[in-house]
């Protein structure tokens, strides 16, 4: 009987280096891509609305698990991340006249600058206590946004009113908006999603997990602590920025009360479901805890006159959900929903073997 040839083997570096190495794999990913490809056009309006704020929330846990589950930087400051992004590109659209692509550029070049200022504390502070100076930042970004002292950004209005997406001409269109904003969020999300995935097959990329490992020996080896530590937050805080200026684009207003530190757990809350230290794991994390409280509220629709406290207490409800998912997920499986899958897929491979 001819051997069966077992495992993932690589006879050369080019091999080695694929993104995708099985076939099992380049069939899940033709699998997504022609999702991608169906959804709009088997979704409503509602739905392809929230497809498009799971996309945005995708690019932002991205970016924070390549801090948080990479790095080993925990932040609380992601709500805060999102307004640098968001009012520097709507200011600069409709104040200044920028196009959007360069103000998409500025934003996510000025986030990561001040996440680079914010990440400073990371040189000498770890666990909680970098947890606290981060969640300064948040503390401090919310009220200057809230506050806006002499009113810089809102000009008094307490709010910035963004005009329809204008790439080069091209303007959306009311009667397919949902649609042509899922096409843009779509191909930037698998461009980030694919460049985060990527960042870890570099040096530097390599340099973050060793910093999270242990800090201490990735500086005997060589690695520049300081230099890997500000460029996590740099590069994490550009994501986040972007998801910030697609966030005043899409929803075409800017106001403070969509970055509080309410967002910033929601966010750390999104790495955690799905897996800290997987880009997949942040992919699935956004999607789960984007669809919750959506969840939520249809199950109270159809079920409230059954269940009054769904409908009376609703925002309640969804506050004990919430921190009972994630609970449930530290104590249950503290490697998230990408460990899931992962074992689901063993479990197929296996089968019928137990190991």
């Amino acid at each position: 009987m001819a051997a069966t040839a077992t495992g993932i083997h690589h006879r050369s570096y080019t091999s080695e280096l694929r993104l995708r190495a099985t076939k099992a794999e380049y069939f899940r990913l033709g699998l997504t891509l022609a999702l991608l490809v169906v959804v709009p056009f088997v979704l409503d309006n509602y739905w392809l609305s929230i497809v498009n704020t799971i996309l945005i929330a995708v690019i932002g846990a991205v970016g924070l698990n390549i801090l948080v589950g990479y790095t080993g930087q925990i932040s609380l400051g992601q709500g805060g991340f999102l307004a640098v992004g968001a009012y520097t590109s709507a200011i600069l659209t409709e104040r200044y006249g920028v196009p959007v692509l360069l103000s998409v550029v500025a934003a996510v070049v000025a986030t990561a600058a001040i996440g680079i200022f914010f990440g400073l504390p990371g040189l000498r502070l770890k666990g909680l206590y970098l947890a606290i100076a981060t969640l300064a930042s948040q503390v401090i970004i919310e009220f200057v946004v809230r506050r806006d002292p002499g009113g810089f950004l809102t000009e008094g209005a307490g709010y910035i009113d963004v005009a329809r997406l204008n790439i080069l001409g091209w303007q959306v269109e009311r009667s397919t908006f949902e649609q042509q904003w899922y096409l843009i969020l779509a191909i930037i999300t698998v461009l980030a999603v694919v460049a985060a995935r990527n960042l870890f097959r570099t040096g530097l990329g390599r340099s973050f997990m060793a910093v999270r490992d242990q800090d201490i020996a990735a500086e005997a080896i060589g690695v520049n602590l300081t230099r890997a530590k500000l460029t996590a937050f740099a590069v994490s805080s550009g994501y986040v920025g972007l998801a910030g200026a697609l966030i005043a684009h899409y929803t075409e207003i800017v106001s403070w009360e969509r970055f509080t530190l309410d967002v910033s757990i929601t966010y750390l809350a999104m790495i955690i479901v799905g897996g800290l230290g997987s880009i997949a794991g942040a992919v699935y994390g956004a999607i789960f805890m984007s669809l919750l409280p959506v969840l939520i509220r249809t199950a109270a629709q159809q079920w409230g006159d059954a269940v009054p406290v769904l409908k009376d207490q609703l925002p309640a409800v969804q506050n004990a959900l919430f921190g009972a998912v994630i609970i449930a997920f530290l104590i249950f499986e503290p490697r998230g929903l990408a460990r899931l899958w992962q074992r689901a897929k063993d479990y197929v491979r296996y089968w019928p073997f137990r190991y």
